[in-house]
């Protein structure tokens, strides 16, 4: 090989570099969605009736549910937020840990996706996706995170 194809492929492979610098410069986390809202936004996801949307709040546990084990099973319980606004958790128990001592009483900080209904709505997916089609959701119990 002659040095001048060895200085021209050295070129190509710099310009390679630099588009793949680049690329990965314009790369934006899939959990960083802009349907994404802080804590302060959930009453007005229920007031507007909004559904599909990323959360992340803490609020005290108020009521523990039986478990729904019609399909995939879910650990669910109620949390009142700090506006007084309660909203049902529905925790994939087969995608993450089931939350064993969790009590009326205890706060929980949780992230995952809102649906809208008229009881104040649901939280889910506060699981990891397996696929990695979905953005991550987690729940903060006491220091551990489930997910």
């Amino acid at each position: 090989m002659s040095k001048a194809s060895r200085q021209k492929q050295r070129l190509w492979l710099v310009i390679a570099f630099g588009f793949l610098i680049w690329g990965a410069s314009q790369y934006q986390p899939h959990n960083q969605s802009a349907n994404s809202v802080d804590k302060t936004s959930i009453s007005s996801l229920y007031q507007q009736q909004k559904s599909d949307v990323l959360v992340e709040v803490s609020g005290v546990v108020s009521r523990i549910l039986p478990d729904d084990t019609k399909g995939s099973r879910h650990q669910r319980f109620i949390i009142t937020l700090p506006d007084k606004l309660t909203v049902l958790i529905a925790h994939n128990i087969d995608l993450a840990p089931r939350i064993d001592s969790l009590k009326v009483g205890d706060e929980v900080q949780v992230s995952g996706e809102y649906e809208w209904n008229n009881k104040g709505g649901v939280i889910h997916w506060t699981h990891h996706d397996p696929a990695n089609k979905h953005p991550h959701g987690w729940i903060r119990y006491k220091g551990q995170l489930y997910q």
